[in-house]
């Protein structure tokens, strides 16, 4: 009898499913190795769990209602946007075992399906996985309501295929563009939104030395907080040890932010995608030599997804484990100016009945000239700052 290889991929995504659901809390991640740091390297002091339930926003840069930190002065947080890129996402974790050390990593859906095999290692190696929309357009908020929302939902779906189920329910901004509506999106989800405090600006620094003083003045500005990097950017991997052996030098010590417990993708999404991951098979022929250098949000990558993964303790900390503080923070009324939404697949409907009612009454159409329209509108770059 032949066996139909899609039919394989998804019974193995299945199974992966159910082990996850079977592993319970989120942090039941691989363990890693013990710190071989000959001076400790820049292990993390303490876990802070979230209970996502109420989708609360944390980080400074945000013009909407936050929670107030969780962190103390000279604490850090390391996340990494945009990625997985093989070679350089895996630069930073190795960068990370070197330090002993651990960080949030917000990957974006398209890339996690072209390369969930470097996804996985993020994991494996004892990182929190949080999502960054599925294409990464880069003022989310400019969409309309319905692709916005299916940007976010799409992204996460991939993830969690891409990953066998263990995406947390961490979400940040592309461009740290929010509004209200897409954070109650997000809270009745129970998906926490993450701003971030300093801004390293590797998205428009490319000398590794600029970086490393840029991001170390920006970190004593503030005292610490939610650190931006992007593992996309080679300067960021070459900056990193340096910047992380600055920061334990001056005192410095990582937080960790783990959720209680995993996502849940809408399962529509995560069928839809399902043949976009079985296409991620190991190429044949002359092009599997160049199958790990294919560009960013370029074709699909040469990986294909495994089997479950087996979890190996609560992966609360590194060699000895630090304390774990759990933190529930309750929702908030979110103000916007379409109407309220629930979760699941009526979003897209609620959104678009919510704009039929305030559609305008039909206007005469502009004059033309020689064929070219009397009425111009301006057109503002979709470009945010913190790219």
């Amino acid at each position: 009898m032949r066996i139909r290889p899609d039919r394989i991929l998804r019974r193995s995504f299945l199974a992966a499913a159910a082990v996850a659901a079977l592993l319970g809390p989120a942090h039941a991640q691989d363990q890693p190795p013990a710190c071989a740091a000959a001076d400790g390297g820049l292990e993390v002091s303490r876990v802070v769990e979230i209970d996502t339930a109420g989708g609360p926003l944390y980080g400074d840069i945000t013009k909407e209602v936050k929670e107030e930190s969780f962190l103390k002065r000279k604490e850090v947080v390391l996340t990494f946007d945009d990625g997985p890129m093989p070679w350089i996402t895996r630069s930073i974790l190795d960068t990370l075992d070197r330090f002993c050390t651990r960080a949030t990593f917000f990957s974006v859906g398209k890339m996690a399906l072209a390369y969930p095999q470097t996804l996985r290692d993020v994991l494996a190696r004892g990182h929190t996985l949080g999502g960054h929309t599925h294409t990464h357009p880069l003022n989310l908020k400019r969409l309309k309501p319905e692709k916005a929302v299916d940007e976010i939902e799409r992204g996460f779906a991939a993830l969690s295929i891409a990953s066998g189920g263990r995406a947390s329910p961490f979400f940040r901004f592309p461009g740290l563009s929010d509004n209200g509506f897409m954070l109650d999106a997000l809270q009745k989800r129970g998906i926490a939104a993450f701003s971030v405090d300093v801004v390293s600006d590797d998205s428009y620094i490319s000398d590794p030395g600029k970086l490393i003083r840029v991001t170390l003045e920006r970190v004593e500005a503030k005292g610490g907080g939610i650190l931006l990097f992007h593992d996309i950017k080679a300067a960021t991997a070459k900056a990193l040890p340096t910047i992380l052996t600055e920061l334990k030098k001056r005192g410095y010590r990582v937080v960790h932010m783990r959720s209680k417990s995993l996502l849940k993708p809408l399962p529509e999404l995560a069928e839809a995608l399902q043949p976009v991951l079985a296409k991620n098979d190991p190429p044949k022929g002359p092009v599997a030599a160049q199958a790990a250098m294919m560009p960013f949000f370029g074709t699909q990558g040469p990986e294909k997804i495994a089997s479950a993964f087996a979890a190996q303790g609560d992966g609360a900390g590194l060699s000895g484990g630090p304390a774990v503080e759990a933190i529930a923070p309750p929702p908030r009324e979110r103000k916007f100016a379409v109407a309220s939404l629930s979760s699941g697949t009526d979003v897209i409907d609620k959104v678009r009945a919510a704009r039929r009612a305030k559609k305008p009454a039909p206007q005469a159409a502009a004059r033309s000239i020689d064929g070219w329209s009397t009425s111009v509108s301006r057109v503002r770059l979709n470009r945010s700052l913190y790219d």
